[in-house]
């Protein structure tokens, strides 16, 4: 998404110097372009009050096959996003549409959301119960895949242990060479 002036919205936040070159124009909505089975990111120029995404959009994400919509922004029509029953998380959120103060820019990009750069192709993993994000890497996957049940397993022996009333720096010592 990127900025845009409209009689609401006159003086719009500048472009920021890292923007992606646009690949979008004349597509029409964003929501239309979704990619069966995968996780939906989109981010929002910082210092925007309105929502880019809100009960339609994410209606159409939805029934196109998104699994989740992470928004590094703002979203609005908070009972119409439950009623999709997918994950759809953001930074805040706001009464004011899209059309407003933004626009679809660039789809199949890197996209930053907070302090993580995410590649097309990274894998994102979604924990609804822990209410958090995973980003993989495409090219670091066999790394995390080969770590994983060891440090899976050392965290189950730390546990181990501290539940049976031994100290967390001593189980770190000991199963996680920390």
């Amino acid at each position: 998404m990127v900025s845009k002036a409209s009689p609401s919205f006159p003086s719009p936040a500048p472009t920021s110097k890292d923007l992606p070159e646009s690949n979008t124009q004349d597509l029409g909505p964003y929501a239309d372009y979704t990619t069966p089975n995968t996780i939906v990111l989109i981010s929002q120029p910082p210092n925007q009050t309105c929502a880019v995404v809100g009960g339609i959009m994410a209606a159409r994400m939805k029934n196109l096959g998104a699994r989740a919509i992470i928004v590094d922004g703002r979203v609005r029509d908070l009972v119409a996003l439950a009623d999709t029953e997918m994950p759809i998380w953001s930074r805040g959120t706001s009464v004011i549409g899209a059309g407003a103060e933004t626009k679809f820019h660039a789809r199949e990009v890197a996209v930053r959301i907070g302090e993580t750069v995410v590649q097309p192709g990274d894998i994102v993993m979604v924990d609804e119960l822990e209410r958090g994000v995973v980003v993989v890497p495409w090219g670091m996957v066999e790394e995390v895949l080969r770590l994983l049940p060891e440090m899976v397993a050392s965290d189950e022996r730390v546990l181990g242990e501290v539940v049976r009333g031994g100290s967390v720096k001593e189980a770190f010592k000991r199963h996680r060479n920390a």
